[in-house]
């Protein structure tokens, strides 16, 4: 019998031991004994001030802290003093970032980023802004804050214990003020800016249509051109969004940058030159009793974002009279967003509505401050603010505002301004803040209504309890667009503007669904009776490949597993592959390469192992080759210049229906698509013998495809610290379309975004719920829990997410008691 039945795990999880996806026998967690259990827990007991009542931090074997409080005011506390305590300098950075504070401590070639970033920043009403995340949410920022801020004051006494980056860098932690967890909107995720920018450029080269190859449309939908606009954008017109939404990258460079550098030259600011590279995803999926091999729901969930050292999430247990939630969310932020709560189980994806516009405005010539709106010339709002600059005299941020948002380009040359119009700058937009509410509902009823303001990241919740019920409850700040579709930029004279917002009750959402279960992979998920001509919540969802291949394993099982939701969420099959392999399958080649190539694909089973050479041809073919030698072929020269890589699925389905695109007639279609297939084939399989030599028996995929968790300091040091600091390189198997995701930058095909956290909870048998984050929990190079769970993380194991006080007692390997400063 596998492990993961009956009490098998809850031995296992007692004493400690990690489980790997193959099947293991029930005798092996009998001799789970064999496991070493942690050494006697350390003991270490801090008086701080600020603390109302005596509290506790079990760290089990994991880096996984347990915060048992005496209070809820003191586990928010606790729970930001804990944060500062293993993720310091992270947080300390992801504050200085968001509120545009860099230069002060990295010198003038931040500049430009501190100013970009400010102009997204919520500046309205506060009370409004507070009161949209549901009763006392500003007592739970202020508490999380007074913790943060106690462990800087703690460290500022105790300087040996300061992270490593504050002192190579020479400068202290700053102090928080509740204001800043909210108002910092940038590192969040919103929707479609940068797509309206690749469209118009695609239409200005050619002609809307056109652009339905860089990205299909769904539900069925064709873009329209709003009235008055000019699709020719400004090269440069994202330079200052994407200054404002990257992360921070420090270099030797940039630190020694003087006062004439500080037009951010040195500062990363190319926009991604295609979207599927960079685009953020999940898998999330809740399974009813009558499915499930446990007889209780099951709840799994891994979201997919950007690689780093230490990673974006952070597991952390809260425990106080009225509160018992574990799970992960962002270190900066307060509370648990995906988990549970001795209660119910949550987790997340995106879910594609657009939320942003970009405005495009004819300037006064006698004044470029103004802009027409309804025939009239309006004032833009201009604010002045300090900026401090390290070595260097104050600068002064010029910020500049329509009525829409934030001013990120002029061209003077041509009398325009172009602002955005972005959720973000609404009040309950801070991303994942809204999950102090969800957090605590007790039933589906409550959980539903507590989404009903849910802001950003526009979100797939799903939602499981311990009487056996399952849902889907979808959120976010869903825009009015009366009169167009959101797909292109409008110009901003007031003919086209938001009516308003609909209401979270209008969204969709399901609740104990007839076939036992429910899964979303960020795919095209709207009913076919929602009234989606009316709402236009948004038309651009991802490949719904990873979806197909979740809902076909979970739809195959007559019963679902723990261990079967470890293993689909490690899934490397991918469905672009087996797709295109029934293409390949009747063709033949007299070219030697293309020929080779037909043999190594037709014998595979499109499972992406690291050591196989198939994902590496594959991969070399799709990302390199097909992609371009489609687009040729289906468009006009000057619509295949203006877009890089062409979307996935519309590729596929039009392969599979090769005409009209392809040719007027069925036969003339099908041979061109063929001459497609075989041609670019031919030259992936030579590139393979350029990068890894003439016999494919040696090819491998992780040869190529890599995971770097790089650290944001790692190039300004030497390389032996680097090392320290990284983790990596590690060999990857998998791709962009199978549910264990694996997307990758096509220059040198290292991973750029996928799962670094994974959980699967057994609703109701708490203790035997299973997570991993990778690399690891601490921020602290020096900590053994920097890098202790990436290699768990590569090989698809997971450790036990310990819920109960008697199981966590039992691998708590450090204790930090904090009591009250008299």
């Amino acid at each position: 019998m596998p492990i993961l039945k009956h009490q098998a795990g809850i031995i296992a999880a007692a004493l400690g031991c990690s489980i790997h996806l193959a099947l293991i026998p029930a005798a092996h967690a009998r001799d789970a004994q064999a496991f070493r259990l942690p050494p006697t827990a350390s003991n270490e007991t801090i008086a701080i001030p600020g603390l109302q009542k005596r509290a506790e931090i079990l760290v089990d074997r994991w880096g996984v802290p347990h915060i048992f409080a005496g209070s809820q005011r003191d586990a928010f506390f606790m729970q930001g003093f804990n944060a500062a305590r293993d993720r310091l300098f992270q947080i300390d950075l992801w504050r200085r970032r968001g509120l545009g504070q860099l230069a002060e401590v990295f010198g003038p070639a931040y500049l430009a980023q501190d100013k970009a970033t400010r102009l997204f920043l919520y500046r309205g009403d506060m009370r409004r802004e507070w009161n949209s995340y549901g009763k006392g949410s500003e007592q739970v920022a202020q508490a999380f804050v007074e913790g943060i801020n106690a462990y800087i004051d703690y460290v500022s006494l105790h300087q040996e214990q300061l992270p490593w980056e504050f002192r190579q860098l020479g400068y202290l932690p700053a102090k928080w003020q509740a204001e800043d967890v909210v108002r910092i909107r940038s590192h969040g995720l919103t929707r479609n800016l940068l797509s309206e920018v690749a469209r118009a450029k695609v239409a200005c080269a050619a002609d809307l249509k056109s652009d339905e190859v860089r990205f299909g449309l769904t539900p069925k939908w064709t873009a329209q051109m709003p009235e008055g606009l000019d699709p020719c954008l400004p090269k440069d017109l994202l330079k200052v969004f994407t200054l404002a939404t990257q992360d921070v990258r420090l270099t030797k460079a940039s630190l020694n940058a003087s006062a004439a550098d500080a037009d951010g030259r040195l500062v990363r600011a190319e926009p991604a030159a295609n979207l599927e590279e960079t685009q953020e995803g999940s898998n999330n999926w809740v399974v009813a009793p009558s499915r499930s091999a446990t007889g209780r729901a099951i709840m799994a969930n891994d979201p997919h974002r950007a690689y780093s050292a230490p990673s974006l999430r952070y597991i952390a247990h809260i425990s106080a009279p009225g509160l018992d939630v574990i799970g992960a969310g962002e270190p900066a932020l307060p509370g648990v967003s995906i988990g549970h709560n001795g209660t119910i189980a949550f987790g997340l994806t995106i879910f594609n509505i657009d939320q942003e516009d970009l405005y495009v405005y004819e300037l006064n010539p006698a004044n470029p401050n103004e802009y027409k709106y309804q025939g009239k010339w309006e004032a833009m709002r201009v604010l002045h603010e300090p900026v401090r600059v390290k070595n260097g005299a104050p600068a002064v941020a010029d910020l500049t505002f329509t009525r829409h948002g934030p001013v990120i380009y002029v061209d003077r040359e041509k009398n325009r301004a172009y602002a955005v119009r972005s959720g973000w700058l609404e009040p309950g937009m801070s991303p994942y803040f809204g999950s102090i509410d969800y957090m605590r509902a007790r039933d589906f009823k409550s959980f539903k209504h507590s989404m009903l303001n849910w802001g950003a990241p526009t979100e797939n919740q799903v939602y499981a309890d311990v009487k056996g019920n399952i849902g889907w409850v979808p959120g976010g700040l869903a825009p009015k667009r009366p009169n167009w579709d959101g797909l292109l930029p409008v110009p901003g004279d007031g003919r086209y503007e938001w009516a308003g917002f609909w209401r979270g009750d209008q969204l969709p959402s399901t609740y104990n669904p007839q076939q036992g279960w429910f899964a979303s992979a960020n795919q095209m998920n709207i009913p076919a009776d929602y009234p989606y001509q009316e709402r236009k919540l948004g038309f651009e969802w991802t490949n719904n490949s990873r979806f197909t291949r979740i809902s076909e394993v979970l739809a195959g099982l007559p019963k679902v597993s723990l261990q079967d939701s470890m293993k689909l969420q490690n899934d490397d099959l991918a469905i672009p592959a087996r797709r295109l392999a029934a293409l390949l399958k009747p063709l033949s080649s007299d070219d030697a390469d293309t020929a080779a190539a037909l043999k190594i694909l037709g014998n595979w089973d499109y499972v992406e192992r690291s050591d196989a050479a198939q994902p590496a041809l594959y991969e070399v073919w799709l990302s390199r080759h097909l992609g371009t030698a489609f687009k040729q072929a289906v468009l006009s020269k000057a619509a295949a210049d203006a877009m890089a890589a062409p979307d996935t699925a519309v590729l596929l389905d039009t392969l599979e229906s090769p005409a009209p695109a392809f040719g007027a007639t069925e036969a003339e279609a099908r041979e061109r698509r063929d001459q497609v297939l075989l041609s670019s084939l031919g030259q992936a399989y030579a590139e393979m013998v350029r990068l890894q030599g003439a016999d494919a028996t040696q090819w491998q995929w992780g040869k190529l495809h890599h995971n770097l968790m790089a650290h944001p300091f790692a190039e300004v040091v030497d390389e032996s610290t680097r090392k320290k600091l990284n983790v990596g390189p590690l060999p990857k198997h998998g791709g962009a379309y199978s549910p264990n995701q694996s997307t990758y930058r096509v220059s040198d095909f290292r991973q750029t975004n996928g799962p670094s956290f994974r959980v699967v909870v057994d609703v109701g048998n708490w203790d035997n719920s299973w997570a991993v984050n990778s690399p690891g929990q601490s921020g602290d190079p020096d900590s053994p829990h920097y890098r202790d769970l990436a290699d768990k993380w590569l090989k698809g194991e997971y450790f036990p997410l310990l819920y109960s006080r008697a199981a966590i007692e039992k691998v708590t390997e450090r204790r930090i008691v904090l009591k009250p400063a008299k």
